[in-house]
């Protein structure tokens, strides 16, 4: 008989993670820094969680597997990784690491008040990185390391004194700085996709102009269709594309279907009604809206004009 799964253990404050998983209490009731050389992987990391908690890890020399989503990731190399509320994570550790490459690296986990509920006002960065695969985990250059580390010893200060009317507002601002820099590496790192083959945007143009020449009268897939197919996040595939194009992924996709219809317009006899049902639309009306607001024309305008 098959024993029943272990239930996941619910992770709702800071307080709750470092009890889960053997850590040092935090000093702040928001947020901790872990510094994981000094916490070689107990065995309660082999126990499942659900965090509703965001953390940011930087990991080296970790043997072993964590588990995210279908699929399970090698942890040896140094790289950042980001992980937002909700997201089950488990830890497996893969035995005894070589004496010369103890766990090493630091952990911040914090509670999504520090984002949301600022009392100096709204966040001010947007970090969708938090929304990334683990294979798109930040690998960091040395210099870019040292950066971050500085940060966080600013972050770890402050969070080790005791919580008063400034304590928030601090920790807030000196995340953002973490944060911020955080996404320059990341913007750094889009440019230098892998060379073995074409990269993210080629791929993406390939699969998007495949799809529109071969799947005509069907609904233009959402961005996750593509991003699946691709093997990465739609949060991914919208940077890469705003980095390179100056456009999120879904103006880029309005872009190319408004580009096959004024190739439609022009070169066929079809009504707009008829163009608009052969581009996937259900509502030639939309269609309409959607080409006046990317052209300054309706369809028929633009094929007046031509």
């Amino acid at each position: 008989m098959k024993s029943p799964a272990a239930p996941f253990a619910v992770l709702s404050t800071v307080v709750d993670f470092t009890r889960h998983y053997g850590f040092a209490a935090p000093v702040h009731p928001l947020l901790t820094v872990i510094d994981l050389a000094q916490y070689p992987v107990p065995e309660r990391m082999a126990r499942p969680a659900l965090r509703q908690l965001y953390a940011i890890v930087l990991k080296r020399h970790f043997h072993g597997q964590l588990p995210y989503g279908q699929q399970a990731y090698d942890y040896r190399e140094g790289v950042l990784g980001f992980y937002a509320p909700g997201q089950p994570v488990q830890f497996c550790p893969a035995g005894v690491a070589p004496a010369a490459e103890e766990p090493q690296g630091w952990m911040v986990v914090f509670h999504p008040d520090l984002l949301t509920r600022r009392p100096t006002g709204p966040f001010p960065g947007s970090y969708p990185f938090f929304a990334y695969r683990v294979q798109q985990a930040l690998a960091l250059s040395p210099a870019e390391e040292q950066f971050l580390t500085a940060a966080v010893a600013t972050l770890r200060q402050e969070s080790e004194q005791p919580a008063d009317a400034f304590s928030q507002p601090l920790l807030s601002t000196q995340l953002d700085v973490l944060l911020q820099y955080a996404s320059r590496f990341y913007h750094r790192q889009f440019p230098t996709e892998p060379v073995s083959g074409p990269d993210l945007l080629s791929r993406f143009e390939t699969l998007l102009a495949t799809y529109l020449e071969s799947a005509a009268e069907l609904p233009l897939p959402a961005v996750q269709h593509f991003a699946q197919a691709l093997h990465v996040s739609p949060a991914y595939l919208g940077d890469v594309l705003r980095t390179h194009t100056g456009q999120n992924a879904q103006q880029y996709l309005h872009h190319a279907l408004i580009e096959k219809a004024k190739r439609l317009l022009l070169s066929t006899s079809l009504s707009i009604r008829e163009t608009a049902f052969s581009l996937g639309f259900d509502n030639p009306s939309y269609f309409s809206r959607l080409f006046k607001q990317k052209t300054g024309l309706t369809p028929a305008e633009f094929r007046q004009a031509a």
